[in-house]
């Protein structure tokens, strides 16, 4: 999804429909998030909703790093735009095969948060390694 302005509202949340065909698997849920050089702080944290059925599965608060200790910025880099990807759950079981909504909101303390280009979801069985 990308954010006009490269700002990220707290009311325009990132939600995206999953459906799991094989719920025998565990599955990694990521967070992708591009940054520019404007983005104020080193880390961003997120609230992530998991839905099925109707329910609230998951609701949990992450934390991720966008910069090292130095200044450095984390993602690979392209311009002035940098690109990384976050596992917001690990090996996760869904409880049966169908359609899940995943919604992440911003929670940082800036509204808008400035420096944020695109944000978005992505789901991958877990590997056996």
């Amino acid at each position: 999804m990308a954010l006009p302005e490269n700002s990220w509202m707290y009311a325009k949340t990132m939600k995206a429909t999953v459906d799991i065909k094989d719920p025998a698997l565990t599955y990694t849920v990521f967070f992708k998030i591009r940054n520019t050089a404007d983005y104020r702080y080193s880390n961003i944290y997120v609230i992530m909703r998991l839905k099925g059925a109707g329910k609230l599965l998951k609701d949990g608060r992450s934390q991720f790093l966008l910069a090292t200790a130095n200044g450095q910025w984390t993602g690979k880099g392209s311009g002035d735009v940098y690109s990384n990807t976050f596992p917001l759950l690990k090996k996760f079981k869904f409880p049966k095969a169908g359609l899940y909504e995943i919604e992440v909101e911003q929670n940082m303390r800036d509204n808008p948060l400035v420096g944020i280009s695109d944000v978005g979801i992505s789901v991958a069985p877990t590997s056996a390694n």
